[in-house]
């Protein structure tokens, strides 16, 4: 519970100040009733419902960059028009049974930086002129690195902070609010998966830094 109310203020911070990231969040894979998948309430789809029925933003789109498709975040946005679901994942990968978000983008196991990041900017230069909505939700999970015990994707250090400036970047250049939150990563080496998960905030300060932020 502490959990997603973090997630909510991050995102509350996000619409007053541009941008904001949380040092936990991203369970994308809890059911209305059910948890599934190390995540038992859905932070993602809280901060939809609340803020789209609070009238504080008229349209929402999370765009979920951990390697696992977010099922449960599609499953119960499904029938809320107004919070788009998109999903970028290894299609060959967790869930077996793979919901329908919005839009899913299904990558091959073996993906490395160069042609990852490129799908990443692709699908942003089409979906945020398409959607223009009110407020990003970032998963940024960081099982999509090379080194990551569930992940099948073959990312580096730099390409994992390649990847969360770009979505910042790509935000803030349309003056769409952005909030970040970390997603999923796993790792018996504690401190190198707890550094993989503050890659996201150090480029978050690097972005906001050179966006003339204070």
């Amino acid at each position: 519970i502490r959990a997603v109310g973090g997630s909510l203020l991050a995102a509350e911070q996000a619409l007053e100040h541009g941008l904001a990231c949380h040092l936990a969040g991203g369970t994308h894979h809890a059911h209305y009733d059910h948890p599934a998948g190390f995540c038992i309430f859905n932070d993602l789809a809280v901060i939809s419902h609340y803020l789209l029925e609070s009238g504080r933003v008229n349209r929402v789109l999370i765009f979920d960059c951990d390697v696992h498709q977010g099922d449960g975040t599609a499953r119960i946005l499904e029938h809320t028009p107004d919070a788009i679901t998109v999903s970028l994942h290894c299609e060959k990968n967790f869930p077996a049974r793979k919901a329908q978000s919005d839009w899913d983008i299904g990558l091959p196991m073996g993906m490395g930086d160069t042609e990852y990041l490129q799908v990443v900017d692709e699908a942003l230069n089409y979906l945020l002129p398409l959607y223009q909505p009110d407020l990003v939700l970032y998963d940024a999970g960081v099982d999509v690195h090379k080194d990551d015990a569930l992940g099948y994707l073959k990312l580096t250090d730099e390409g994992v902070a390649a990847r969360d400036e770009s979505v910042m970047r790509h935000c803030l250049g349309r003056d769409i609010p952005v909030v970040g939150v970390i997603g999923g990563g796993y790792s018996k080496d504690r401190k190198a998966l707890a550094r993989r998960h503050g890659i996201l905030h150090h480029s978050a300060q690097k972005v906001w830094l050179s966006s003339g932020g204070h």
